[in-house]
């Protein structure tokens, strides 16, 4: 058997595999950046991960966009108005607005890309209706006159205007005249660059067609191996690559061609328990995640400050939840590493040791090059697990194309391990991953109603801190009936080249529109 150790240290002596160099270094007009994972889809509506979202970025516009600091500040639109009563926006877009193809970018085109994502005859499951909708209650979309569309919500969210900047527009006679699955590969932008090719899990190259932007192309290169990634930064083949390995950043910065820069991302990694019916009654282990008590026995089981000290080479303080700090609930404390509580929590929960040693089986799935080492990491919880009598099944998927499709429809697990998205300007909009019971985002299908009520209280709160006293008490009930076994947010390592000019985000939005050729 395999001890904790060993595993833990395994995760540490890869080395950057040797690589013959198969691409050029790029010429001057051009950007090259290497990504772990394939974009799935290019439809606006359906898009869903961060990789695929950076790509669309840059071929799609936004009404406002939250900016390096945090600030949500003006693209598409000039400005904006709220309504009194705090359910509805009304936006004044910029004059000259075009498309792709030469249409004009209007009130009714942004109303189009509004009502179209919301459309259930699309049955899109992405980002916009998936989490942005069901954070704010989308009620609509309506054209004002030509430059001003308002924007319907059922009631008041303090997080909206931040989530209706991610909705991504486009033009209206153009998508009406193409199928669903035209617009998934063909997109007609309304930002800076069209899709020029997609060669799947291979590229996806971008054309400049109008300002902002410093390079003519940018290609996205796919390379799913972190070696791999690192070996081509080294000999000058891309320029910027994300996701460094712990283990291959001083190969970087001693390559005298590249370094790497860090910075503390607000990913938040976690074991997700899906508790949809057919879990609970398909397999013992998704019964036994069904129990609180087992939910949080588990979470003594995983030491997971060893996993971010060996395996991702810098060290975490554990999350108490979903929300990036200094926004969290500062009265809780993480659960600590004690495996011996742990198993006492699971005899005491009716899980003792059979003959064997085990107490029940489970499945564990986790996509392998998404995140930091993200299948060492899967490998060593599944180890943990293993240790104190939980016999995890540890099942390593491809992203793209196999674990986000399951992860939409909400049929990964009954555990698997995901990153989601987070920010430093709310709590809210890290909690807004759970804002109903039915969110896209809610992957666990938690329904705890002490926390599902807090939120018209959070809508009716008169004041910030009647509001934080919400929020406190909604992320205690988080901590003490936990839907995720809480793990870390993600530090986020980039490779540079010397040849270019990149500041990283703390949000991994890697927007390039201000790189540019070293000086």
């Amino acid at each position: 058997m395999k001890t904790m150790r060993h595993l833990l240290m395994a995760g540490t002596v890869a080395l950057i595999a040797p690589l013959a160099p198969a691409f050029a270094a790029p010429p001057a007009d051009t950007l090259v950046v290497g990504i772990s994972a394939d974009a799935s889809t290019f439809d606006p509506a359906n898009i869903s991960s961060r990789d695929n979202s950076n790509i669309a970025k840059h071929i799609f516009g936004t009404l406002y966009e939250v900016d390096p600091e945090g600030r949500i500040v003006p693209q598409m639109a000039e400005s904006y108005v709220e309504a009194e009563d705090g359910k509805s926006y009304t936006y004044t877009l910029k004059s000259g607005l075009t498309c792709e193809d030469g249409e004009a970018l209007t009130a009714e085109d942004v109303a189009y890309s509004f009502n179209r994502a919301a459309d259930p005859a699309n049955a899109f499951t992405g980002n916009t209706p998936g989490f942005v909708y069901s954070s704010i209650g989308f009620d609509g979309a309506e054209v004002v006159s030509d430059l001003e569309v308002k924007i319907n919500l059922a009631t008041k969210n303090p997080v909206s205007f931040g989530l209706i900047a991610e909705v991504f527009l486009h033009c209206k006679d153009s998508y009406e005249a193409m199928s669903l699955e035209d617009a998934t590969a063909k997109p007609i932008a309304s930002g800076s660059y069209r899709l020029a090719s997609w060669d799947r899990g291979s590229q996806v190259v971008l054309e400049k067609i109008k300002d902002p932007g410093t390079f003519q192309n940018i290609i996205w290169r796919i390379i799913p191996e972190a070696s791999t990634r690192s070996a081509e930064l080294i000999a000058g083949n891309v320029d910027i690559i994300t996701n460094v390995a712990p283990d291959q950043v001083e190969a970087v910065n001693t390559s005298g061609s590249a370094t790497v820069k860090s910075v503390q991302g607000t990913r938040r990694i976690y074991v997700g328990f899906n508790m949809k019916d057919s879990f609970a009654t398909g397999t013992p282990g998704g019964a036994a995640i069904q129990k609180t008590d087992v939910r949080v026995a588990l979470q003594y089981a995983v030491d997971v400050e060893a996993i971010c000290s060996q395996l991702l080479n810098f060290e975490c303080k554990r999350a108490t939840g979903l929300v990036n700090p200094p926004n969290d609930n500062e009265n809780l404390q993480p659960y600590a590493y004690d495996p011996d509580k742990a198993e006492e929590l699971l005899d005491a929960a009716g899980y003792p040791r059979g003959e064997d040693g085990t107490r029940f089986e489970i499945n564990f799935q986790a996509p392998r090059g998404r995140y930091l080492n993200d299948a060492n990491v899967a490998l060593a919880i599944g180890q943990y697990l293993d240790d104190i009598g939980v016999k995890t099944n540890v099942e390593l998927m491809e992203w793209a194309s196999v674990y986000v499709p399951l992860i939409q429809k909400h049929d990964v697990g009954p555990m698997f391990l995901l990153g989601s998205g987070g920010g430093t300007w709310s709590a809210l909009y890290d909690m807004a991953d759970l804002s109903a019971v039915d969110a896209g985002t809610n992957y666990t299908e938690w329904k705890n109603p002490d926390w599902f009520s807090g939120w018209p209280e959070i809508a009716a709160a008169a004041t910030e801190e009647e509001q934080r006293a919400v929020i406190d008490r909604m992320l205690e009930v988080f901590y003490n009936d936990p839907p995720w076994l809480m793990l870390y947010f993600q530090p986020d390592f980039y490779g540079v080249s010397n040849r270019v000019t990149f500041e990283p985000r703390r949000d991994e939005k890697v927007y390039l529109f201000d790189v540019a050729l070293t000086k």
